[in-house]
């Protein structure tokens, strides 16, 4: 483990939860999204609604309201993206997703402050974005937040200041996160390498060892029973 990845595991030892601290841990349930699942042949997840219904599927089959996972999960979410086809084929996923409703509240799950944000609404990027700066153990790094709600970002300035469990924001419909199914997309970041709002949330596997340094798994720092 890296400098990041110690001080990550040792932030605490119980789960956090990074949505509406109303939905119990109890009510998560995994989800998979790999091009390795053969359940997907059924929908076109490249297509919110159709995503949308395996979404449901797999939440009404755990008694769910929130579906989670996808860190390094290769995937075919973004076969029809050009931005994603253009770039090198990118389509193993940096970050975790959390698949709930528009409009659930976003929790931060740390102390942080807002280092940038930015609307990315180009297809297939991230809609309303937030990047909060935090330090732990003298360990400085960032959380990326995407697929956020346009009132997320409204009258947010860099150097607000955000509180462990205070709302953060809430999130977006599709038209509003650029054609994905309602969801939060959450990436640790170590080096935003001058990004200003927006930073990579999917690679390819050629550069998928430069970014798995640069972007732990967040489970070291939510600890979410798999």
């Amino acid at each position: 483990m890296n400098i990041l990845e110690v001080a990550l595991k040792d932030y605490t030892t119980g789960s956090i939860a990074i949505l509406d601290s109303q939905i119990p841990l109890s009510k998560y349930c995994l989800i998979d999204l790999s091009s390795s699942n053969k359940d997907l042949e059924r929908f076109d997840v490249t297509v919110p609604q159709s995503c949308q219904e395996y979404i449901d599927e797999v939440l009404s089959r755990h008694n769910a309201m929130v579906a989670f996972g996808g860190y390094l999960e290769h995937r075919s979410l973004y076969t029809k993206s050009e931005r994603f086809i253009a770039t090198g084929a990118r389509n193993i996923h940096l970050g975790m997703d959390f698949w709930c409703k528009a409009g659930t509240e976003v929790i931060a799950p740390l102390d942080g402050k807002v280092v940038c944000f930015k609307n990315n609404d180009d297809i297939g990027n991230y809609g309303p974005t937030i990047i909060l700066e935090h330090e732990l153990q003298e360990v400085r790094f960032y959380t990326l937040y995407g697929h956020l709600s346009l009132e997320s970002i409204e009258g947010l300035l860099v150097g607000d200041t955000f509180k462990t469990g205070q709302v953060l924001a809430t999130l977006g419909t599709p038209d509003i996160n650029v054609n994905y199914a309602p969801h939060l997309h959450f990436q640790i970041i170590s080096d935003l390498e001058g990004s200003d709002g927006d930073y990579p949330g999917v690679c390819s596997g050629e550069d998928l060892d430069f970014y798995q340094k640069n972007c732990p798994n967040p489970n070291l720092l939510l600890k979410l029973p798999f």
